[in-house]
């Protein structure tokens, strides 16, 4: 039986998806410069530490950094994104990160939400919002900087500042060796790739720039061979070929995504480029790839050996 104040907050709830249904036509236009705070990133809804005993993750990082900062206890949700360490799929998943729906998310009871910037649609962080409860959305960008300010925010919405930052330094310090074996490697040795999000169709869409398939590249100590095109842009056969790609990296993943060098090198562009020469396929699991989260590091010297065999660098 519920008591009264879980009645009083399902009552709240069920108000907020009530309003949700008769305004949904006219929340998006909200969304305007000047928008509520709580899209803002790293800002509570509230000034004073918000109840975070019941969390719901939004974002496969910000879940492993919960879990590797001893706090997974706090979970009562996840997106599907978020997906290691394995313990997290035990958790009720409330979709997909950019196609959350209010109910879901409400339906798990949660005191508190993080969420990775980028997480929505925006009509559904406002029925949250009048749900009152607090929200907080990660910044993310696909860097070193990036990663540890993740963990600090993370941990200071759960107030373990002080965990956090030991984290955030350890995490640092490896980041710091992953990618200085990287950039020993000169310039003119490194190789071109490509990333490749999907073939579905024979065309190919593949990663360009302010990407955390671009930014894991050049960590990695290569060249994005899409590095004029921003975004993840389905590429035409001229353009794959003047990308000379000498390695495609893609991840593991079904589907339209699972196809072996034989038949992805088959395609009539990619079958002219260097890459098809040696069938140079990588695949990597996404979340560790793409992630930037704690694991990040590992990450780097996986995808700098797989590009360049064992050496880490060309001075070795």
């Amino acid at each position: 039986m519920m008591n009264g104040f879980a009645i009083r907050r399902l009552r709240r709830w069920e108000m907020a998806l009530a309003a949700f249904a008769l305004s949904a036509p006219f929340v998006l236009p909200s969304f305007a410069p000047g928008a509520p705070p709580f899209l803002r990133p790293a800002m509570a809804e509230v000034l004073e530490q918000p109840d975070t005993s019941r969390v719901v993750s939004v974002g496969g990082a910000i879940t492993e950094i919960i879990y590797a900062l001893g706090e997974e206890n706090r979970l009562v949700g996840r997106d599907s994104t978020s997906i290691y360490p394995e313990a997290a799929t035990k958790l009720p998943d409330v979709g997909y990160m950019r196609q959350l729906a209010p109910e879901g998310v409400l339906a798990v009871n949660p005191t508190a939400i993080v969420a990775v910037e980028g997480s929505g649609p925006p009509e559904a962080l406002a029925v949250l919002k009048e749900a009152n409860i607090p929200f907080t959305s990660i910044p993310e960008t696909y860097d070193k900087d990036g990663i540890v300010n993740k963990i600090r925010a993370v941990g200071a919405f759960l107030g373990v500042k002080e965990k956090a930052e030991t984290l955030a330094q350890s995490v640092e310090k490896d980041l710091a060796a992953a990618m200085a074996d990287s950039a020993a490697r000169p310039q003119g040795e490194r190789k071109r790739v490509l990333f490749i999000l999907s073939t579905q169709g024979g065309r190919v869409l593949a990663s360009g720039t302010g990407t955390a398939a671009a930014g894991i590249i050049e960590l990695a100590g290569a060249v994005n061979a899409v590095g004029t095109l921003p975004g993840y842009k389905a590429l035409t056969e001229e353009a794959i070929i003047e990308a000379k790609p000498d390695v495609v990296l893609m991840m593991n993943r079904g589907g339209s995504h699972a196809a072996g060098p034989d038949e992805l090198f088959a395609l009539p562009a990619l079958s002219l480029t260097p890459a098809a020469k040696n069938k140079a396929l990588i695949r990597m699991d996404g979340l560790h790839l793409l992630g930037f989260g704690p694991r990040t590091a590992g990450a780097i010297r996986e995808l700098n050996a797989a590009i360049y065999g064992k050496k880490t660098n060309a001075s070795q």
